[in-house]
């Protein structure tokens, strides 16, 4: 996976927003980690892999990659707020746990509480490489994360053009 051009796909999307509604004194890292967890539970709710209850099928694979890419997108306007370089990212690796779904989901939202108080590049790492992990285990490649995120991208790119 490429991460200095999704990093720099990523940079130009938020300076676009930062400057079209004049955020410039303003740091975004609490919204940025707040939109992700918001994303997470969208995410989960697609896969509905915790309602038990009910015998409806996860959402099409389509929807369920759209989100996921939604959370990525947060993720790494993380790692900007981070100052995290591709350097860093080269050598993140699996968690290859043998946790659920569910249990990942939880994992994260962990992970993203630990961010939340300590900004550290250790703890940016754990929280990337776990949700690559639960993209792997929701049947994802690197292939398909990325082409989706470019998708996305170019999806937020137009509803800035268009006052969304």
């Amino acid at each position: 996976m490429n991460f200095e051009q999704l990093f720099l796909m990523q940079q130009q999307l938020n300076e676009r927003i930062v400057n079209k509604y004049n955020l410039h004194d303003k740091e975004l890292y609490e919204e940025h980690l707040f939109a992700l967890i918001v994303e997470l539970g969208e995410l989960a709710n697609e896969t509905r892999c915790f309602k038990y209850w009910s015998i409806k099928p996860p959402s099409p694979r389509n929807v369920i990659l759209e989100e996921y890419v939604d959370g990525f997108h947060f993720i790494l306007s993380l790692g900007l707020d981070l100052n995290i370089n591709k350097n860093e990212i080269s050598f993140i690796e699996s968690t290859n746990s043998e946790k659920t779904v569910i249990e990942q989901f939880l994992s994260l939202y962990k992970i993203i509480s630990q961010l939340q108080v300590n900004k550290s590049k250790n703890v940016y790492l754990l929280l990337l490489s776990n949700y690559l992990d639960l993209g792997y285990m929701l049947g994802f490649t690197n292939d398909d994360i990325v082409t989706a995120y470019f998708d996305k991208n170019a999806v937020n790119h137009e509803r800035q053009d268009t006052g969304y």
